[in-house]
């Protein structure tokens, strides 16, 4: 067990305080009721510097921080292209899409599709959001803290995930999304200051007690570990490859992630205006230039932590299971410190798994029961049916974990793979539907069913076809097939076009001095790096 009293008294008053403070910022006045608004979109009031906390907090979890950690004990460098292009795609959501999402006044991306689609694509996609959410995003997360509290602690990994979820469930489900948001400010917090401790102790370590000589030491004798684009056979082209990575299919993976994906944008469609909202996915962006350091640097670093000279690590467990470096170099911090870190990156868990249920609840409530099953009831029925729903959603991803991803070497390579086969089709469904008022619903489904077919085909009779490159073909084909089919049949309802001429596409001097400055430093990070 590699947690002391201390590191425990550490990660307990943590939880107590946070649950303390999420119960405080869901009271209602006497005699008030949540609403739908409320619950689901924090009554439109989520200022920016809530919204760009809460969206690192929601999308770090362990994802990330266990996943891309060992993703950069094994390529290096190159998997922060996940984290710097992320804040490219947050910029273009801030200024082309929200505008329109947020004119339209949408709660969730399937009322968006059904504005603009119809029934049958908004249920075909609220459907597939919510196995997603629940069968993949949530089991990922919790299966790697799971892995995480497993090692550090020596407890089960069924009953860690389980105290994960109820942990989740007990602060989120009251409040809905404005407990979640307001304490994800806290969470960040936790979770960069964590993030920091545990890249400076593993460089200081190298670098005999200097970070700045650790650093030095990782780059002239790791030198392959610090390039962004990798050539033809070097270790790691077969996920990140080359130039690739900047000319394909990873910004599909990003379009889908950052501005289609409803536990991400649910957090901007709960500002209280578009400007608030445009601040808090720039102010994002900003804090994704330095998320490498906290998650990636600590993984090169294991590199070397695992060679003879130090032995600090086991290298035999690491290249066998590279999800467990982190809990790894989290076992050979300090006491206190390793408690502090411990509690952020439970603090990245049950943020993400609160958003997700909150979002699960969300599209099943209001796309599904209220549309479908029973409309016209009250507003409280609604919120019931959303608690009830994200407890449900937790149980069933607790079950599932283990036997969907114990066998995977990295967990976040598979989560990717796995979205790859239908994001193409998503972010085809919704750039159509923005921008081509041709597209009619049987474009919309032709594009949907292209994505996955197409996906399974080049998986099996092209199994050497490197997936970001494959979901960059088949975006293509979605977008062509999208578009012809919607010409050989009839025209979209007059309803359903999607006007623009009454969005604001224009943005505040503010945003526009942000985003081309994290343009620049992205610039100059990939030619420091290439």
């Amino acid at each position: 067990m590699f947690l002391s009293t201390l590191d425990l008294f550490v990660v307990i008053a943590y939880a107590v305080i946070l649950f303390g403070i999420a119960q405080y910022v869901s009271r209602e006045p006497a005699g008030a009721q949540k609403s739908t608004e409320d619950y689901f979109l924090a009554g439109k009031s989520l200022p920016w510097w809530a919204i760009g906390a809460s969206l690192i907090a929601a999308n770090i979890s362990a994802e990330q921080i266990i996943g891309m950690s060992g993703e950069g004990y094994r390529i290096g460098l190159a998997i922060a292209a996940y984290e710097w292009q992320a804040a490219i795609v947050l910029i273009l959501v801030a200024k082309f899409f929200l505008p329109i999402f947020l004119k339209r006044e949408i709660y969730t991306m399937p009322q968006f599709l059904d504005q603009r689609f119809g029934s049958g694509v908004k249920t075909t996609m609220s459907i597939y959001w919510i196995a997603l959410y629940t069968l993949v995003n949530l089991t990922a997360v919790l299966w790697l803290g799971g892995l995480a509290i497993e090692t550090l602690t020596g407890m089960n990994i069924i009953m860690a995930m389980a105290g994960l979820g109820i942990f989740a469930i007990a602060y989120s489900i009251f409040g809905g999304l404005k407990a979640v948001a307001l304490t994800d400010i806290i969470q960040v917090v936790i979770l960069i200051v964590g993030g920091i401790i545990i890249a400076v102790m593993t460089l200081n370590m190298i670098g005999g007690g200097n970070f700045f000589h650790g650093f030095e030491r990782l780059y002239t004798e790791l030198p392959g570990k610090f390039d962004m684009i990798f050539e033809p056979g070097q270790p790691g082209y077969d996920t990140m490859p080359g130039i690739w990575t900047l000319l394909g299919g990873l910004w599909i993976l990003h379009l889908n992630y950052w501005g289609f994906n409803q536990y991400i944008i649910q957090r901007a469609l709960g500002a209280k205006d578009l400007p608030e909202a445009q601040k808090g996915l720039v102010f994002a962006a900003a804090l994704k230039l330095i998320m490498p350091l906290i998650i990636v640097l600590p993984g090169i670093a294991a590199v070397m932590l695992a060679m003879p000279e130090f032995g600090a690590l086991d290298k035999t467990t690491l290249d066998a299971k590279t999800d467990s470096t982190y809990p790894s170099l989290m076992g050979i911090m300090p006491v206190g410190f390793r408690g502090l870190i411990f509690a952020a990156l439970i603090a990245a868990i049950v943020s993400s798994l609160a958003s997700m249920v909150n979002s699960i609840s969300t599209i099943f409530t209001m796309d599904v029961y209220k549309s479908m099953i029973k409309p016209g009831q009250t507003e409280q029925h609604y919120v019931g049916i959303g608690r009830l729903v994200a407890a449900l959603a937790m149980v069933i991803a607790v079950i599932a974990a283990k036997p969907f991803l114990g066998g995977f070497e990295s967990a976040f390579q598979t989560i990717q793979e796995y979205t790859g086969f239908i994001a193409p089709g998503v972010v085809a469904v919704f750039l159509l539907g923005m921008f081509f008022q041709s597209t009619n619903s049987a474009g919309a489904f032709a594009a949907l069913i292209i994505s996955v077919v197409v996906s399974l085909i080049f998986k099996f009779a092209f199994p050497d076809f490197q997936f970001v490159n494959r979901i960059w073909v088949v975006f293509l084909l979605c977008m062509v097939m999208g578009l012809a089919v919607s010409k050989l049949s009839k025209g979209p309802a007059e309803s359903q076009l999607l006007r623009l001429s009454d969005v604001n596409l224009a943005t505040r001097r503010g945003f526009n001095v942000m985003s081309i400055l994290i343009g620049l430093i992205l610039i100059a990070l990939y030619y420091i790096f290439w």
